[in-house]
């Protein structure tokens, strides 16, 4: 529930009411109307090649509290509100994204909730996935990939009263993006995984990247924690002088002390400020306890007991494509990370395809996209490391993958999942990752009829 007063959302959103509801407060926040079932909020938000305002009548009939859209389309919508004072809520706005995002901003000061906000190149939605499970109170957390200037104030708006602790993950396509995410949620810690080589076709250089990533440092107050790798890169210059800075990694304020791989997972101990402490994780990938010392750190920096935290790792569950592991029928193992790639996962991911205990090792490759005019050589490099590190077999797919070098090229994700169907045993260890515009994970559903558990990139 949306806890404020409708007169007070019309005043945060500079939205005026056309037709007033019940004073109950709205179940939620939604601006795609074929999801509404009864008691949301709807927001006409403005595409590029539609209006979605032109749906808040739509919306009312299915149930909405409420509806906020444009002048134009908030008028036509009155008729489908009901009676005046006992029908639904019509608040109409010059721009309804604004509005949805300044009043995502009032609920985050209603709650009261320490938030925590997790931007970087890569691992942040499995930081986020992580971070999540282990604090203690009620935690909230961006769902999937809603890290957008759209899926972030969803998010706030989703959670609900009491929430003790906003987990909120924010992505960069440009400059000035993380600074807006930031400016929305208003985090009190602040969390940059990494910078790396992506979309840097957007930004043209790494240090524009690390100059957009490094915009989460000014969106938290002076002295609330940013955390940030021991080894930070590009970021290093944006750190001077930032009072509360927290590393983590070697010779950092939370690093790794040991790791043993085993059946149920891994086996760590971990330094913090509070001496060591063991921590059983149910994944097996290496860059994933990279990941695990990140949440360490933002736990420990909300206030957590590494102790407590340690109870509490049977709750990790990753967000659907990142990692998931399953079997064939016929006994092949395949890693299901077709969610995104580019060069830092993408190696992070082969690392581990190397490392299983099997046999007969194949990466099922789809471009890296957004790599700008390096495109060529960072799928070449990549390709080199694979046969560096022992892959058996290379499957490109789509063109732009013929730079990997692979042993086989093909066109789509259908013809590279009926080749593989005729080379997988039960020794067979599978790789699927590439970027999300490579729609790898129709290989996966091919070989696993769309089940799967575990893992997490």
């Amino acid at each position: 529930m949306i806890e404020i007063a409708p007169e007070r959302m019309a005043e945060v959103m500079a939205a005026t009411v056309l037709s007033r509801g019940g004073e109950g407060p709205p179940a939620r926040a939604e601006f795609d109307s074929r999801l509404v079932e009864g008691g949301e909020l709807f927001f006409g938000l403005r595409g590029e090649s539609d209006d979605g305002g032109r749906f808040a009548p739509g919306a009312l009939g299915a149930g909405a509290w409420g509806v906020v859209a444009t002048p134009d389309h908030a008028a036509a919508a009155v008729g489908s509100a009901g009676p005046d004072g006992d029908g639904a809520w019509v608040f109409a706005a010059v721009d309804p994204l604004v509005a949805m995002q300044n009043l995502a901003t009032e609920w985050r000061r209603e709650l009261g909730a320490t938030v925590v906000g997790i931007t970087g190149s890569v691992g942040k939605t499995s930081v986020k996935d992580i971070t999540r499970a282990l604090l203690p109170g009620t935690v909230h957390a961006s769902p999937e990939n809603f890290n957008t200037e759209v899926g972030l104030p969803l998010t706030i708006l989703s959670a609900p009263a009491g929430t003790e602790t906003l987990v909120l993950e924010m992505a960069m396509r440009g400059s000035g993006q993380i600074a807006e995410l930031a400016r929305i949620g208003e985090p009190d810690v602040g969390v940059i995984t990494c910078v790396g080589p992506v979309h840097i076709e957007l930004l043209g250089s790494i240090e524009a990247i690390a100059a957009t990533k490094a915009e989460m440092i000014g969106g938290v107050k002076p002295g609330s924690p940013v955390i940030v790798p021991m080894q930070a890169g590009h970021l290093e210059p944006h750190l001077e002088g930032v009072q509360n800075v927290v590393r983590f990694g070697p010779g950092g304020a939370v690093e790794l002390v040991s790791a043993e791989r085993t059946e149920s997972g891994i086996e760590a101990r971990i330094r913090t400020s509070y001496g060591e402490q063991d921590f059983l994780f149910p994944f097996t990938e290496d860059h994933n306890v990279v990941n695990a010392l990140t949440a360490i750190a933002i736990g420990i920096a909300v206030g957590a007991d590494p102790a407590g935290m340690a109870t509490r790792t049977s709750r990790i569950g990753f967000s659907k494509l990142r990692g998931e592991h399953f079997e064939t029928g016929g006994g092949a193992l395949v890693i299901n990370d077709s969610y995104n790639a580019n060069p830092v996962s993408m190696r992070a991911a082969l690392d581990y395809l190397a490392g299983l205990d099997r046999s007969h090792r194949i990466a099922v490759m789809g471009l890296m996209a957004e790599l700008g005019p390096g495109t060529e050589s960072y799928h070449a490099e990549i390709g080199t490391h694979a046969r560096d590190i022992g892959i058996d077999v290379l499957i490109g797919v789509g063109q732009v993958a013929a730079g990997y070098g692979p042993d086989h090229l093909v066109a789509d994700p259908a013809e590279a999942a009926e080749l593989l169907l005729t080379m997988i045993g039960p020794d067979s260890a599978v790789l699927v990752k590439g970027s999300r515009s490579a729609g790898l994970e129709a290989v996966a559903e091919e070989l696993s009829g769309d089940t799967g558990t575990g893992g997490g990139s």
